[in-house]
């Protein structure tokens, strides 16, 4: 059974700095893609940043472009982001997500090609 736990939210002032975490079990991020999505209250979810693993590849929003940054520990099997320059829109509800064994293609910020999701960890940035 696969289970994702974020770590790392809280509440921070507009241009300081956040890393969240995403702890996994019974999935080997060295091998597989992985993603950090956010949800604002009334807004549909979107795609923050993606990463796959066996090549080496990232993909990010062009609203987190050059301010936010992910990465994995596969010692630690986590997988990070990095956010700098905050700013109060990445005020959100954050989570990250995993594909599916074998359906592991690209670095995507699309939630279809993700298969296992945590339960997320809420990001505030005030002005």
């Amino acid at each position: 059974q696969v289970n994702l736990v974020e770590s790392g939210g809280g509440s921070v002032q507009a241009g300081g700095s956040l890393r969240l975490s995403c702890a996994a079990s019974g999935y080997s991020y060295s091998r597989g893609c992985m993603g950090w999505f956010r949800q604002a209250p009334g807004k549909e979810r979107e795609g923050v940043a993606g990463i796959d693993s066996s090549r080496g590849w990232t993909k990010y929003a062009d609203s987190v472009k050059g301010r936010f940054t992910i990465s994995q520990d596969n010692a630690k099997n986590t997988l990070y982001l990095q956010m700098n320059s905050l700013k109060p829109d990445d005020t959100a509800m954050y989570y990250c997500a995993a594909a599916r064994a074998g359906y592991c293609y690209r670095a995507s910020t699309e939630s279809a090609d993700f298969g296992y999701w945590g339960q997320g960890t809420q990001v505030t940035v005030s002005s």
